[in-house]
């Protein structure tokens, strides 16, 4: 589920991406991922990608926030919660230092060829 919704935000542009494994603190859910996008249209466009795969795969979103104003999007799929953020957003609400006493879980992102211009 995890590297679904990675693939998904990276195919798109995703930034910055953290995952944190948060089934200590909250029961109810095993991981919060962290993504940032470069503007409102580019957190839009990893959001609906990210809930489109997920979807796709067979998993049921329980709840979604944030669409509208495209700054800090919430995708709730049960065991996995993916933060989609706008930079400002993400340093503004610093969810990494909130829970910053929870590890992090491994995942791969796609290495880009870079092209010489």
């Amino acid at each position: 589920m995890l590297q679904i919704a990675v693939t998904a935000a990276d195919k798109l542009g995703g930034e910055d991406f953290v995952a944190l494994d948060v089934s200590e603190p909250l029961p109810l859910v095993d991981v919060f991922l962290l993504v940032t996008g470069r503007s409102e249209r580019n957190v839009a466009a990893i959001a609906d990608e990210v809930e489109d795969r997920l979807l796709e795969a067979g998993h049921k979103r329980l709840r979604r926030e944030g669409r509208q104003e495209a700054r800090w999007v919430l995708l709730d799929f049960g065991d996995l919660v993916v933060h989609v953020f706008h930079p400002e957003e993400r340093t503004y609400y610093g969810l990494e230092r909130l829970w910053k006493d929870c590890p992090t879980v491994p995942f791969e992102v796609a290495a880009h060829a870079e092209i010489d211009a």
